[in-house]
């Protein structure tokens, strides 16, 4: 039975989610759950969201979003107390596997301690997402597994009602570039692996989510063409504003040689003459070259707030409306709907 809230509605339950897509057979339910359509709306949410905007904005903070930037503030502190240990093997340091440890033992605190009052007890749901984002303690591995766990996440949050949608500027420019820094920070210090075929998923070894929202940020706008984004002037001016030029500096950091070489399909998108497109179809390619790819799935969790109930007959997948007029002035993508509450799995 659903416990009452304050204002005599059911309490919503919340469950610990767990991993559903056992098979390739289940990759159909996948496709075809709410959890898929919402994942891919929110993503288009935040596409036009972030349209214009430059990573180093002036926002006013929304509360929740400002603790978890301390949040990840603490655990990148645990990973200062917790260097990396002299080994015989060059990749994968074993002191990851504390920091991982110290990491899941303080994290349902940390996200209790986050979430506003009316909504602590779904700390239990949505700190799995949380604890799984940053990494395989066992391999040493990180992937685009890893970030879809935090999108997740970030998911979670909106849907319970933690991140209101007038949040999503601050979510997509602050949260979560200072999660994709901290991600960066691990993968350099405890010399991690890419998880999967070392990176064939992902647009560099790690990450992907970045580029996307990243390239709808240079749909409106856009101080540099599409052709520029691999210029060492272009880089060097624009990495700490613009989140996909920030990912090609990056690239540049941790690779060497000639960029057509290393990062040969960033290098093709540069031939692409509008940032809209790019974006457009780094999301259809993200939904071929990982949400259609069961060694990435089968890793998902699915509990009472994103699910693999079927959609509903007839339900488009949503798409971002991008580079035409700011978001303010547009319609918008309809927001991954909230549950009801009390409505259990």
């Amino acid at each position: 039975m659903s416990e009452s809230g304050a204002d005599g509605e059911p309490k919503q339950e919340f469950v610990v989610p767990q991993k559903l897509v056992k098979s390739n057979a289940d990759m159909e339910m996948w496709r075809m759950s709410e959890c898929y359509y919402d994942l891919l709306g929110f993503i288009s949410s935040m596409c036009e969201a972030l349209q214009g905007t430059r990573n180093n904005q002036q926002l006013v903070m929304p509360p929740v979003v400002e603790k978890l930037m301390k949040v990840l503030d603490r655990l990148e502190q645990l990973a200062i107390e917790t260097p990396p240990v002299d080994q015989p093997a060059r990749f994968g340091n074993v002191a990851f596997k504390s920091w991982h440890q110290k990491m899941q033992s303080e994290s349902m605190q940390l996200i209790t301690d986050v979430l506003p009052d009316p909504l602590k007890h779904a700390s239990k749901e949505v700190c799995v997402y949380f604890v799984d984002c940053f990494g395989n303690p066992t391999r040493i591995d990180y992937g685009t597994g890893h970030e879809l766990a935090f999108i997740m996440f970030l998911m979670c949050l909106f849907k319970i009602g933690a991140f209101e949608r007038k949040d999503e500027v601050a979510v997509g420019l602050k949260l979560f570039m200072k999660y994709i820094i901290l991600a960066r920070k691990l993968q350099v210090t405890y010399r991690m692996e890419p998880a999967g075929s070392h990176g064939v998923w992902s647009l560099d070894d790690f990450q992907f989510v970045p580029f996307i929202w990243g390239s709808a940020q240079l749909s409106v706008n856009s101080p540099i063409d599409t052709s520029q984004f691999v210029e060492e002037k272009y880089i060097a001016k624009y990495k700490d504003e613009l989140m996909f030029v920030g990912c090609i500096d990056y690239i540049q950091q941790v690779k060497t040689g000639n960029f057509y070489e290393h990062s040969n399909q960033l290098w093709s998108i540069s031939a692409v003459p509008q940032w809209s497109k790019i974006c457009t179809g780094l999301i259809k390619m993200y939904q071929k070259e990982v949400l259609s790819k069961f060694p990435v799935i089968q890793h998902v969790y699915f509990g009472s707030i994103l699910t693999l109930k079927t959609i509903k007959p007839g339900t488009t997948l949503p798409n971002p409306r991008l580079g035409m007029v700011p978001r303010q002035h547009a319609p918008a993508v309809p927001a991954p709907p909230k549950f009801p509450a009390g409505d259990g799995m």
